[in-house]
């Protein structure tokens, strides 16, 4: 437990031009035996555009998942959506970008990002995206 307060304690962001997957921090599921879901909401997500270099679009993100072996810690998630504020990306593509990192560390029962963005022109825009862990079964 005393190396991961030391890894949280010692996360800083420096902004690039990328999201920064390697901020984030998992810890062990204290349940592993019992399904239940977690709700992370975030409603300051920034990135850039990138039809208009440098305007920023802004979004609401929700995490949503049913844990596995490891849960994420909350610092590194939101230094992790922090890192996003200065890299040009379509909205798609941060959502999908968002789960497949999620994934990939958490390695999560069921995960679900949703990323509702201000009205643009009119226009007002959520994407989804969903991730299931798909069951093995023997001989199969």
């Amino acid at each position: 437990m005393y190396r991961l307060l030391k890894k949280i304690q010692s996360l800083k962001l420096e902004y690039q031009d990328r999201p920064q997957p390697e901020l984030l921090v998992v810890m062990p599921n204290p349940y592993p035996g019992q399904e239940y879901e977690v709700q992370v909401t975030s409603p300051e997500f920034t990135a850039l555009c990138p039809v208009n270099p440098g305007q920023p679009d802004f979004a609401t993100v929700t995490l949503k998942y049913v844990p596995h072996k490891s849960i994420i810690e909350f610092k590194s998630l939101k230094l992790y959506l922090t890192s996003f504020r200065t890299v040009s990306i379509f909205y798609e593509e941060s959502t999908n970008r968002i789960l497949e990192d999620l994934v990939k560390v958490v390695k999560p029962r069921t995960m679900e990002i949703i990323s509702e963005w201000n009205i643009r022109g009119g226009i007002s825009t959520k994407i989804t995206c969903v991730y299931h862990k798909i069951k093995r079964t023997r001989g199969g």
